[in-house]
C-alpha cells in the first residue's frame, strides 16, 4: 500500500521560496497533473531559465509515478504531486500558480509571466485571479472562455462546462446558426446560447446556474484567444500529454500539438459522461466508465453540472478520482487515503476538494471503500 501522505499546510512565503530557489545549484519541479500546478511549474522554470539555474520538470500522476533519481538539491513540489520535497506550494489556500509568480518576481522580475499563472489560478481550488490580472493589464470581454478562433470547435471542446453538443463541432456549429457574427454583441449571444444549452437539460444540477460563469466572460489576450481558453488547454494538455503540456508552460510553440490534444481530452471527457453509468447515494454521487477515460476531469464535469450530490466519485478501470463542492464538509485526500487503506493497495494524490487514486479492486469495493471513508 502507498499513500501521498496529507499535507494541507499553507504554502510558504513567495520571498522564501525565492531564497531557497537563489541558492539552488538544480532545481527539480514536480506539478500535479492539473493546470495550477502545471502553471506554477512554468512560471518557476521561466525564471530559473532566466538567471541560468538548471531544471528538470515533471508531472506525477497517481498511476505514473513522477520519481525520478537526480542530483537536483532543491525540489519543489507544485500542488497534490504526491512527492518528497523540500519546498511545497499546495495550491490549497492560495493558488500554487500565483504564489509562484511572486516567488519568480523576487527571482527576476523581468521574466515573471503573470498570464501564465492567471491561466493556472483560474482553475484552482483558491483562485487568485485580480491582482494576477491587474499585473498582466487584462480585462474581461463579453463572451466565452476559449482557445480558438472558430467558436463553434472552442464550444465543442471546452472542458470548463458541459452542453448537449459537446464533443460534437457541428452540433456546436448548428446551435450557433441563427447568430450574426458581426453583430456588436456577438459574444454576448455566444454566452447565451452556452449558458442555456448548459441549463436547459434535464439533468442540469442546481450547481450548474453558479459553475457556468467560469466558462463566460474571459479575460483576453495570453497565447490563445482567451486567457480562460488558455487555462483550458493547459488543464487538458498535462492530463493528455503531459510532455507537450509542459512545452507549453515553458513558452515553447506547440500551440497546436497542444490545441490536438485538448480535442482528443475533452472528446473523450464528454462522451465519458454521456456513456457512464450512474448512481447516487447519500452525499455521494457516482459515475462509472470503461477503458481510458479522464477520470479527474469527468468527476470535476459532473459536480459542476449534473451531479445532485457536494461529492462526486468518477470511476474506470484501475483509476479513481473525486471532485468536491466548496460548501462540501469533507477533506476528499483524507477519504482516498482511507479508501485506499481499506483496499490493501493503490495510490492516491489529492486536497481537500479534489482526489485521484489508482485502485486494483472491484469497482463495487472501490465505492463501498469510499463511502466508509466518508464517513469516518
Amino acid at each position: 500500500m502507498s499513500t501521498a501522505g496529507r499535507s494541507h499546510e499553507d504554502a510558504p512565503a513567495a520571498s522564501d521560496v525565492a531564497g531557497r530557489l537563489q541558492t539552488a545549484g538544480f532545481v527539480r519541479l514536480v506539478a500535479a497533473a492539473d493546470a495550477d500546478s502545471l502553471a506554477a511549474a512554468g512560471v518557476l522554470a521561466r525564471s530559473l531559465d532566466a538567471v541560468d539555474t538548471p531544471f528538470q520538470i515533471s508531472v506525477a500522476r497517481p498511476w505514473a509515478s513522477a520519481d525520478r533519481t537526480t542530483d537536483a538539491d532543491l525540489t519543489v513540489a507544485l500542488g497534490p504531486a504526491g512527492v518528497a520535497a523540500d519546498v511545497a506550494l499546495p495550491g490549497i489556500t492560495e493558488s500554487a500558480s500565483a504564489t509562484a509568480f511572486e516567488a519568480a518576481r523576487e527571482l527576476d522580475a523581468d521574466s515573471a509571466e503573470p498570464v501564465l499563472a492567471l491561466a493556472g489560478s483560474l482553475t484552482a481550488d483558491a483562485p487568485t485571479t485580480s491582482s494576477l490580472a491587474e499585473v498582466a493589464g487584462l480585462d474581461r470581454r463579453p463572451g466565452v472562455a476559449i482557445p480558438t478562433a472558430d467558436v463553434a470547435d472552442g464550444l465543442a471542446h471546452t472542458t470548463l462546462t458541459h452542453a448537449p453538443f459537446s464533443g460534437d463541432p457541428e452540433a456546436a456549429r448548428e446551435a450557433l446558426s441563427g447568430l450574426d457574427t458581426d453583430a456588436d454583441d456577438y459574444g454576448r449571444q455566444v454566452a447565451s446560447v452556452l449558458a442555456l444549452a448548459v441549463l436547459s437539460t434535464e439533468t442540469a444540477s442546481e450547481r450548474a446556474a453558479e459553475t457556468i460563469g467560469r466558462a463566460l466572460h474571459p479575460y483576453g489576450g495570453g497565447p490563445f484567444e482567451t486567457v480562460g481558453g488558455y487555462a483550458d488547454v493547459l488543464e487538458a494538455t498535462v492530463r493528455e500529454d503531459s510532455g507537450t503540456a509542459v512545452a507549453l508552460a515553458l513558452g515553447h510553440d506547440v500551440h497546436d500539438a497542444a490545441l490536438d490534444a485538448w480535442r482528443r481530452h475533452a472528446r473523450s471527457a464528454h462522451a465519458a459522461i454521456d456513456a457512464a453509468t450512474t448512481g447516487r447515494y447519500d452525499g455521494l454521487f457516482v459515475a462509472r466508465d470503461d477503458g481510458d477515460v479522464p477520470v479527474e476531469t469527468v468527476a470535476r464535469l459532473f459536480r459542476d453540472v449534473r451531479s445532485p450530490e457536494p461529492v462526486v466519485l468518477a470511476l474506470t478501470d484501475g483509476r479513481a478520482a473525486a471532485a468536491a463542492t466548496p460548501e462540501a464538509d469533507i477533506d476528499l485526500q483524507a477519504v482516498f487515503e482511507t479508501a485506499i487503506e481499506s483496499l490493501g493497495s493503490g495510490t492516491a494524490f489529492g486536497t481537500p476538494r479534489r482526489a485521484v487514486a489508482s485502485v486494483d479492486a472491484e469497482t463495487a469495493d472501490v465505492i463501498m471503500a469510499v463511502r466508509e471513508a466518508m464517513q469516518v
